[in-house]
């Protein structure tokens, strides 16, 4: 196990910069998940941990020893590859202990080894088999046990799961949390699924364009996003954004209605801003409320997800009750003042507490 720090991390190809002077720390024994949107750099990020991609420029340490400059071998970390990487020709024990007979383990320690992450793993049975007989969350196990029976310093996953289906996605992050749990090994895991991010790390780095808009734990990042990126990125449904301006009498929308705005932002400047309310904290009030009509009403047994149109904006509402509505007709929304977001509608930055 091992503390991951980034400092000043640049990476440009030719003239185009890519990652632009990320500092990160990654503390012993942690799972941080790296999540944004495709082409924000963070397989890029990834591969300049473990050494398959140059930096352009800033330093990258592993257990207090600068690896800039180090080949991949010399890191003591372990890939796992969204393809899985196995060898088609050796069975699962051989492309377990690969790595380790390679670096000069006795056929005796490869084989201990194999049997320990086998049982970790539940491959015990699968050992003589080759990756052709394997399903796939079989095969993303080989891999994982691949890379464990080396016990190195940092796990480096790359959107593991992303062949997968979405039922055996997440059997599989559940396996690769429990994992965590039990060796307690530094994790860095690349993924575009925040869903994934928020259910299995302890840290979440949100990447947009080459930079960190915000790292934290999950639920903070939930709870109080640095800006409307983040807000709009972690979650799901997404977060509702609604154009308008700050008013003394409340958030005034283009449609002329007034959206309460919570007691402790009050003291906001007036001006235009940015109002953000997720869809389970939009409800439906019998007697008062601002009017919308339904546009879409999509039940999925525990919830229904309603979509409604505020003005020349599109809303969505995630209710628990099961609500007899139809398309057309108008609905009054009650959003829960304690949980409303607000944003300036320049930079997109939090504005107030």
């Amino acid at each position: 196990m091992a503390e991951v720090l980034l400092s000043n991390v640049r990476k440009s190809y030719g003239r185009t910069d890519v990652i632009h002077g990320i500092d990160l720390t990654i503390r012993d024994g942690d799972f941080v998940a790296l999540v944004g949107p495709s082409g924000c750099g963070k397989s890029t990020l990834l591969r300049m941990v473990a050494g398959l991609e140059a930096i352009t420029h800033g330093d990258i340490s592993i257990g207090g020893r600068v690896v800039t400059d180090l080949d991949p071998k010399e890191r003591d970390i372990a890939m796992v590859f969204q393809n899985y990487a196995l060898y088609p020709h050796m069975t699962v024990a051989a492309n377990m202990g690969f790595s380790l007979e390679h670096r000069g383990g006795s056929k005796t320690q490869v084989a201990e080894r194999v049997r320990w992450a086998a049982g970790i793993l539940g491959l015990e049975q699968l050992l003589e088999r080759y990756p052709r007989q394997l399903s796939g969350g079989q095969r993303q196990r080989v891999a994982m046990g691949r890379a464990i029976v080396r016990d190195p310093q940092v796990f480096l996953f790359d959107e593991p799961l992303s062949n997968l289906d979405a039922k055996l996605r997440i059997v599989m992050r559940g396996e690769i949390k429990t994992l965590h749990q039990k060796l307690k090994t530094t994790t860095i895991y690349v993924t575009h699924d925040q869903v994934e991010a928020m259910t299995m790390a302890d840290t979440v780095v949100v990447l947009n364009a080459g930079r960190v808009e915000q790292a934290g734990p999950p639920l903070e990042l939930y709870d109080h996003p640095a800006n409307q990126f983040v807000a709009g990125f972690i979650g799901s449904p997404s977060m509702n954004f609604i154009a308008g301006t700050i008013t003394a009498d409340g958030f005034s929308t283009s449609a002329g209605a007034v959206l309460p705005l919570p007691e402790s932002e009050n003291r906001l400047p007036h001006g235009p801003a940015i109002y953000g309310v997720r869809p389970e904290h939009l409800a439906l009030s019998t007697d008062s409320g601002i009017p919308a009509q339904v546009l879409l009403v999509e039940p999925t047994g525990s919830e229904t997800q309603v979509t409604v149109q505020l003005g020349g904006t599109r809303l969505v509402c995630m209710l628990r009750e099961r609500a007899a509505l139809t398309p057309g007709s108008t609905v009054q929304l009650q959003p829960r003042v304690d949980s409303v977001h607000l944003f300036d509608a320049a930079s997109g930055k939090r504005l107030g507490a």
